[in-house]
């Protein structure tokens, strides 16, 4: 039997590379699977979704999971099982940008659970694998028989020196002032996550523009794939959600003063949640007693979603209409703030950030580089020395639920936060640094206050940083020709409305940012006043800021770890760390620090931390000496070792050398003995090297007066 024909089509990118879109032949007996090849990277991706509905599903059951294979690249994995385990947070990433790209194309009421798993099957040390995750996705489900709003797909933008890049090798990247992933469909663009050294908002808008025109044309292949399909790719039927008119008008005429009246009276998030509650209970014990015939179980069952769908519908009509929205507030308006640092004593540093009802407590702590972060994916190995976790416990939002580690929220939300304050940490530093942070409370945008809050630890601490980074949540909600673009986002407002559109950065630029569109047809318009308005926001949060602290402390706490770094020539690290790590580990001992060095660029990189900054200084004294080299010109304090007929033999910071009989005076001396003994002080010049043997030269009497230019003098 000869191989099997795949069924194939393929799209260039901007720069010319061809990518090309295979499919059946693997995986057949998934419901959709594609191969995506670029070079010699393949994508793999197979799309499964369940023909019967698990019952009682009241919510759509996708999930998606991203791995890159070790084998892909020609490595095993360096774990103890030495195979692929849990996704790593890498992947983790990767698989939510995938998720919150097709999730809104599957159609209303859809609750089949559906699959998505792709794996990175052959690679290259330059593509980027992930920026052709979503394109996999999409072209899998157009060849299946899913229903599925598509085609999508994502790719990388990258800014390198001053050009616009369409998915950058990895070497491009290097270089980046900026690097955005957009997601779209041919129309819209729907979600949007990247970073930047403080770039502006026309940039960020010109950078989504190219993305989407890209994507038009992945677009266009993924059609021509399904139609190269074709039976298979036809969309199974599904049934249409219950609907009954009765209940709906009823809840529409029992249940919408309440609401409004709930919605008017500007509470906070606790009391809005008790008015809904007692509206809904309400509305509850009315349909119970109209609705009391055979079908009555059905008939209730409609209660609950249509109020939801009713509270959303109101309650955005009722913010269009009157420009004001559930807390009292206007559309540009931010929360009350307040900030404290130095909260945790013994913390190297510490902040509180609270917005509104959302408060997040940072710590920061500093490392050396034995506290480095360890990466090990498939195609990348290395230390990360800048690590921030989030953590988002229940307690924040008032409720109970098992403490099982972070989740892909916290892992996606700690990425955004992280990337936008590692834009401005500064270029020399020699600790590792982790952020803490928790959520004590949440009310919308947690991760942003998580961002105003970590730089606060960071200059509490003393972390001298570029500049501090603060972060605004945007919102909006269209319809027709009304739109309402709203600064700080309430929890309930990012649940019913069209937009949210995190931005982080500074006085002089934006160094993150993060949007999901969940409405077709966003205008740049609309895109550049939502820029705008949260660009005002920002520098409102950082004047607030600046109130508890403008810049970083001067010195780190009185027990933070200090640290140098020493620059050695490379053939010295030897003589530093001794034969099996003697004289190190005698420094460590005698100094109380902790001694790191690595090879970089041919030089030996030495990091010494203690907290005890005279056991740093000892230690940086010990080194200097052993790693002393001199220079003829410079003077010496020396130490006569030993006595000789020619000369004495002396010692100096670490080194030895001959003070010959003829350079320790002006005048003819016939014994050493009578003028030096062992163990004596004595100043010396370096007036030779010996380029044969290294052998010093050393003179006393080049640092005395001379008597003859004294008598000539007179």
């Amino acid at each position: 039997m000869g191989n099997i024909t795949p069924i194939t089509t393929s799209f260039n990118l901007p720069d010319g590379q061809e990518v090309i879109i295979e499919t059946g032949k693997l995986a057949t007996q998934a419901h959709g699977s594609v191969v995506i090849k670029i070079g010699k990277t393949m994508l793999f991706c197979s799309v499964v979704s369940n023909y019967e509905m698990r019952e009682g599903q009241s919510f759509f059951p996708l999930s998606v999971d991203y791995q890159e294979k070790f084998a892909a690249i020609g490595r095993i994995p360096g774990n103890f099982f030495r195979r692929e385990t849990r996704l790593n947070d890498y992947e983790v990433l990767i698989c939510r940008l995938v998720d919150r790209a097709i999730r809104p194309l599957f159609p209303d009421g859809y609750m089949y659970d559906t699959q998505v798993i792709i794996n990175l099957i052959s690679a290259d040390e330059e593509t980027m694998p992930d920026q052709y995750a979503a394109l996999a996705a999409s072209a899998a489900l157009m060849v299946s028989d899913i229903p599925f709003a598509g085609p999508i797909s994502e790719v990388r933008v990258a800014k390198i020196d001053g050009n616009y890049v369409v998915n950058p090798s990895r070497s491009q990247l290097e270089t980046a002032s900026m690097e955005i992933v957009v997601g779209a469909t041919e129309a819209d663009v729907t979600m949007v996550e990247g970073e930047g050294k403080e770039i502006q908002e026309d940039e960020l808008i010109e950078a989504i523009k190219i993305g989407h025109d890209a994507i038009k044309a992945q677009c266009a292949a993924q059609h021509e794939l399904a139609k190269l399909v074709g039976d298979k790719a036809i969309k199974r039927e599904i049934e249409e959600p219950a609907k009954d008119d009765e209940v709906l008008a009823f809840v529409t005429e029992t249940a919408s003063a309440g609401i409004l009246d709930v919605a008017k009276q500007n509470l906070n998030k606790k009391q809005r949640k008790k008015g809904f509650e007692k509206v809904k209970e309400a509305l509850k014990e009315a349909a119970a007693e109209k609705f009391d015939g055979e079908d009555a179980a059905d008939k209730l069952s409609f209660v609950s979603p249509y109020f939801k769908k009713l509270q959303k519908e109101l309650i955005r009509g009722y913010m269009l209409d009157t420009n004001e929205r559930l807390d009292g507030r206007g559309p540009e308006d931010v929360r009350p703030i307040w900030t404290e640092i130095d909260y945790l004593p013994s913390a190297h540093g510490s902040a509180i950030f609270n917005r509104g009802e959302t408060q997040a407590l940072a710590s920061m702590t500093l490392g050396t580089k034995l506290d480095k972060q360890m990466i090990d994916t498939a195609l990348k190995s290395g230390y990360d020395n800048f690590i921030l976790h989030y953590n988002f416990p229940a307690l924040s939002v008032g409720e109970t639920k098992p403490m099982r580690g972070p989740g892909r929220r916290e892992v996606g939300h700690a990425n955004l936060a992280g990337r936008s304050i590692k834009q401005v940490l500064p270029d020399e530093n020699p600790y590792t640094i982790r952020i803490v942070s928790d959520i004590l409370e949440s009310n919308g945008s947690s991760s942003m206050a998580t961002v105003c809050a970590g730089s606060l630890a960071l200059l509490d601490g003393g972390i001298k940083l570029k500049r501090p980074v603060s972060g605004i949540a945007m919102g909006m909600i269209s319809e027709g020709d009304k739109n309402m673009i709203l600064t700080d986002i309430l929890g309930d407002e990012d649940a019913l409305g069209d937009m949210d559109f995190k931005v982080t950065g500074t006085t002089e630029g934006i160094t993150g940012c993060q949007m999901d569109i969940k409405i077709d047809g966003l205008p740049y318009d609309l895109l550049e006043k939502a820029l705008k308005q949260a660009k005002a926001a920002r520098l409102h949060i950082l004047g607030e800021m600046d109130k508890t602290i403008e810049a970083a402390r001067e010195d780190l706490k009185p027990h933070a770890p200090r640290m140098i770094e020493l620059t050695i020539d490379k053939s010295f690290i030897g003589a530093v760390i001794g034969p099996g790590g003697k004289i190190i580990q005698d420094i460590q001992e005698k100094t109380g620090t902790v001694i790191n060095i690595e090879e970089v660029d041919d030089k030996g990189i030495v990091s010494i931390s203690s907290t005890n900054k005279q056991g740093i200084d000892e230690a940086k004294a010990r080194i200097d000496d052993i790693t002393f080299e001199p220079s003829v010109g410079d003077e010496y304090d020396a130490i006569v070792a030993s006595i000789m007929p020619y000369g004495v033999f002396v010692d100096f910071k670490g080194k030895s050398g001959l003070l010959h009989v003829s350079e320790i005076s002006h005048t003819r001396i016939n014994d050493v003995s009578e003028v030096f003994s062992e163990g004596d002080s004595v100043k010396v010049k370096l007036i030779g090297i010996d380029p044969k043997n290294g052998k010093m030269r050393l003179s006393r009497k080049a640092l005395l007066p001379n008597p003859r230019d004294e008598k000539k003098a007179e």
